[in-house]
């Protein structure tokens, strides 16, 4: 059973409610009967123009049964969610006005519901860019308490399986925080830590990676993987963290005794934590083409509630996927 496969069975033990802020898009449409008929979630709702939906889901032969239309800018909870919206976004100068505009966007609605326990999880983002996405979700779902950046994570599946967790790896961050300084880099690991915990269902043993190992190397990009440690083992002391490190001495156990000796993390890391975008970036792409892995992201992490974004030439397959995983990410809330 791949990670896919896994994390459809997770859903399917313990389903959680599902909105889809993209309903006018043929994919989401699709993909939504799908998750409904395999009873990934317990409830589906799909978002846009009712009778747009409904002309969409005529012409492709798929049934709407047991999925939930609403129209964000006829719902009779708009007014609720405009006068929260306002509450959150008063202090940045927003209006009353401005937030019965902006709330009736379709991943602003989305997001709202989800805030107010409406729905569990919110997946969108095959229509919207990922900026549209991640401020939808700052803004109104927000971060975890004490995060105030939020990331994201792969899974990583070799086919070698002696790596890692049966051969699963997470990677973060790679795709959305370009050049973190200390105190992100400690969030990223921390919500890295969370990540592992939901997709992986095993203890996170965490390497904070660098091109040195325990000092082998000076500068100031090596300071500020060591600061990043220290905060860690503040916020989290009982979490099994270990760096500076190089990125043998977190896999590779006879490198570990070498260049870590006596390290908890050396030569048994199953998530790594790259310095920053370029290196996370680089490697998830090195270890997905030369080692043949499955890359399973970007998903996102450190937010209070499961969301997750799509790329906009994601495949209907892809939609089912990622909602899996984030229906995952709400049992484990």
């Amino acid at each position: 059973m791949n990670f896919s496969e896994k994390m459809r069975a997770r859903a399917k033990t313990n389903p959680r409610t599902l909105v889809l802020p993209e309903g006018t898009d043929t994919r989401i449409l699709q993909a939504a009967r799908i998750i409904a008929d395999k009873k990934l979630a317990s409830h589906v709702t799909l978002l846009g123009d009712k009778e747009k939906i409904n002309v969409m889901a005529r012409e492709n032969k798929i049934e709407l049964s047991s999925l939930t239309l609403l129209d964000p800018a006829n719902d009779d909870k708009k007014a609720q969610f405009a006068a929260e919206y306002y509450a959150l976004r008063k202090h940045k100068g927003m209006s009353k006005e401005q937030a019965e505009q902006e709330i009736v966007h379709p991943l602003k609605f989305a997001a709202m519901m989800v805030r107010l326990n409406i729905a569990d999880a919110m997946v969108g983002g095959a229509a919207h860019s990922t900026a549209d996405m991640l401020r939808a979700a700052i803004t109104i779902i927000k971060t975890n308490p004490g995060t105030k950046v939020a990331s994201s994570c792969f899974v990583m599946c070799l086919p070698d399986k002696h790596w890692g967790a049966d051969g699963h790896l997470i990677f973060s961050d790679c795709a959305t925080v370009p050049n973190p300084d200390a105190e992100q880099l400690s969030e990223i690991t921390i919500s890295a830590a969370e990540s592992c915990r939901a997709f992986l269902n095993i203890e996170p043993v965490i390497a904070m990676l660098s091109f040195s190992s325990y000092g082998s190397a000076q500068h100031q990009l090596v300071d500020k993987v060591k600061k990043a440690l220290q905060l860690v083992k503040q916020k989290k002391p009982d979490l099994n963290v270990d760096g500076e490190m190089q990125v043998d001495s977190a896999l590779i156990p006879s490198v570990a005794e070498i260049k870590v000796p006596g390290s908890k993390v050396g030569g048994r890391a199953n998530v790594l934590i790259f310095p920053d975008l370029n290196a996370g970036n680089i490697g998830y792409k090195l270890v997905q083409r030369f080692c043949g892995a499955k890359a399973y992201g970007p998903l996102l992490q450190g937010f209070t509630k499961p969301v997750n974004d799509l790329s906009r030439g994601c495949s209907i397959d892809d939609i089912v996927n990622t909602a899996a995983v984030t229906l995952v990410q709400a049992q484990q809330k």
